[in-house]
């Protein structure tokens, strides 16, 4: 799971980093609200941790113009030493998703991260994923096309199942390879080999295509009609 951190207490980082990385976690910092703001616009996260007191723009404004100026969907974890119910409800409205009062629990903030990431995902209680023609049912990895089963490979499904969490956003390559292969892509255009591979069991046998390389980009589901 990859983490922007927008914080500028260096003993809190060292701590996130020293708690989070063990458990999988990959880490990026921002030390400002503006370097922030930067790095959660121009860089792939699963979610961002954002102070609320920073140098600059604070976490109330960054949260804020990521939402309403570049419609980012990130989720947002706020962090605050401010635990009035006002002051929650204002990172609310600014469009936080989560907050957390300092000092809290860091394996609580580990679960909160991951419920978040869930949430994003679509990641529904009975773990079927649906667009246009498409049904996953992640819980018995099975895929469907207008009700016709579909033999997807192992990365088949992976790469669907992250396409149809977005559809019909556009998923960049990089995210894609990053949900295949982690944080260790083969060097080789090992996704394009794959992305043949699926648009050959998804869409050859019907009439419209569904799957859509965005050039230069990624790749997008797009509708039968």
């Amino acid at each position: 799971m990859h983490v922007l951190i927008v914080e500028d207490n260096p003993d809190i980082i060292a701590n996130l980093y020293g708690f989070l990385e063990p458990l999988g976690y990959t880490l990026d910092v921002a030390r400002t609200g503006t370097a922030g703001l930067e790095r959660a616009v121009n860089a792939f996260h699963d979610v961002v941790v954002l102070d609320l007191s920073l140098p600059g723009l604070d976490g109330l404004e960054v949260c804020r113009r990521l939402r309403k100026e570049y419609r980012l969907a990130t989720p947002i974890l706020m962090l605050t030493a401010r635990d009035t119910v006002q002051d929650k409800l204002t990172g609310f409205d600014v469009g936080a998703d989560d907050y957390l009062v300092k000092p809290y629990s860091l394996p609580e903030l580990d679960a909160r991260l991951k419920a978040l990431v869930r949430r994003s995902r679509k990641e529904t209680v009975d773990y079927v994923l649906t667009f246009d023609e498409l049904r996953l049912d992640t819980s018995t990895g099975q895929a469907s096309r207008a009700g016709q089963p579909l033999a997807l490979t192992p990365t088949g499904y992976k790469i669907l199942a992250a396409l149809m969490r977005n559809a019909p956003t556009l998923v960049t390559r990089e995210t894609l390879e990053r949900e295949v292969w982690g944080d260790n892509p083969p060097d080789s255009d090992a996704l394009r080999t794959h992305i043949h591979a699926l648009r050959q069991a998804m869409d050859k046998p019907f009439a419209s295509p569904l799957l859509i390389t965005v050039a230069g980009s990624g790749y997008r589901l797009g509708g039968s009609r």
